[in-house]
């Protein structure tokens, strides 16, 4: 994997946090997701920093990587769950508590803080809640700044930034600031979103600075356990390895504090079996990749032979035995080496490499183009859409089902769609 598995601790709300930290890493998992709360960290008593401290000792001697999380339900206001929010009118409140938590994070070693926007107070037109977010979230960039902390911003259903188009939007309007990020609940995805929790993933590409794994159903913001919702986990997973995603991913069930250690083991065993094929991390790859960067001409001399250093194996074997949907080993593999070449040239050379591997390879070597076009496909539309126009013109199932993928949804003009679907029924 490229990507660390995690427990949230607002999971293990009747546990000391040491003894948390302690059954989360017995289960297998190698990060947490730590919400500061009044028994787990908590950022407003004395003796901050030397407990700080103490924690990051406790995270190292347990190998956990950590994120920060700001969630608690009653550490800013003991009558009001979760206030006062970015959007009310005391938002100094939680953004001081937010560079609080960067300060915090930052002694930590943590990859980020993770927050999110608040529901809209009923007195509050949304302009007036937009504008206090904006301040707001502003405010805390500049604070975290001076402890190097990113930020990570959480669409949350029924809140301002409810969706990750508004989190997007936000991002765009503050000027795109490098530290601010996304935190992506992907069972969120499920419950309000369009868009499935895989295509959401892609969406946010790069800003992705935190994962928080549960499932759910749609339009019911509730979280529950894997299997009990409607999440594709499987493909989730699958779509944090197509992207590169190196940052945490960690349970999120608050709610099944009082049998924690049963329910976060239950939730390792549902995600080791839907783990895709180690590919990424395969010693080959690696080293291929790596090549290519350095020396992006490579990828002509890796690109036919991937089949044969990683296999073919389906990646989600269970539900699609022939990789025919989801893809195969190779197909993953010589969709990461495009996004290596991708990241060492411009858009001009990528499109010229792309069209001659797909014109002068053989099925499998197309495929892999076609697959890859999910991650950098923007950077060529035109190129991609003429090799998915390609694709459609012939009657192999398994080149039509890798071109009919994220970038086909997003570029393809109505008319080709449908022809697209009319090839998959046949």
């Amino acid at each position: 994997m490229t990507f660390e598995l995690g427990y949230g601790t607002n999971g293990f709300a009747n546990h000391r946090l040491d003894d948390a930290l302690a059954v989360i890493a017995d289960l297998g998992y190698t990060a947490v997701a730590l919400t500061l709360d009044h028994h787990h960290l908590d950022p407003f008593a004395p003796g901050l920093a030397r407990r700080t401290d103490r924690v990051a000792a406790r995270l190292s001697a347990l190998g956990l990587r950590v994120v920060v999380e700001t969630g608690a339900r009653y550490l800013l206001d003991p009558h009001r769950k979760h206030h006062p929010t970015l959007v009310d009118r005391e938002w100094e409140v939680r953004a001081d508590f937010l560079v609080r938590a960067a300060e915090i994070a930052a002694a930590l070693g943590a990859d980020c803080v993770s927050f999110w926007s608040g529901v809209v107070p009923a007195d509050t037109d949304p302009d007036q809640a937009w504008a206090r977010l904006r301040s707001g979230v502003a405010e805390v960039l500049d604070g975290a700044a001076r402890f190097g902390v990113r930020l990570g911003l959480e669409p949350e259903p029924g809140h301002l930034v409810e969706r990750l188009d508004d989190a997007l939007r936000l991002r765009t309007d503050l000027g795109s600031p490098e530290p601010l990020g996304v935190t992506l609940d992907v069972g969120h995805c499920v419950a309000v979103e369009r868009d499935t929790a895989a295509a959401c993933i892609h969406r946010a590409g790069d800003l992705l600075v935190n994962v928080q794994l549960d499932d759910m159903v749609p339009g019911l913001h509730e979280h529950l356990e894997f299997g009990e919702g409607a999440l594709d986990l499987p493909a989730t997973l699958v779509a944090l390895e197509e992207i590169g995603y190196r940052g945490i991913a960690a349970v999120e069930l608050p709610r099944h504090s009082h049998a924690a250690p049963e329910v976060a083991r239950e939730a390792m065993s549902a995600l080791r079996a839907a783990m895709p094929q180690p590919v990424a991390g395969h010693p080959w790859l690696v080293e291929a990749e790596r090549t290519v960067r350095s020396e992006p001409g490579a990828i002509r001399a890796f690109f036919p032979v991937a089949g044969r250093m990683v296999g073919r194996t389906p990646l989600r074997a269970a539900t699609d035995p022939l990789g025919v949907v989801h893809g195969t080993a190779d197909d993953l593999a010589r969709a990461r080496l495009v996004a290596a070449y991708a990241s060492a040239t411009g858009p001009e050379e990528l499109a010229t490499v792309l069209v001659e591997l797909y014109r002068f390879g053989d099925d499998a070597e197309r495929r892999g183009v076609l697959r890859a076009l999910a991650s950098v496909g923007d950077e060529v539309p035109a190129a991609g859409v003429e090799l998915v126009k390609d694709a459609l013109r012939t009657n192999d199932t398994r080149l039509v089902a890798a071109a009919l993928g994220p970038f086909a949804a997003e570029h393809l003009d109505a008319h080709a769609w449908r022809h697209g679907v009319l090839k998959c029924l046949f």
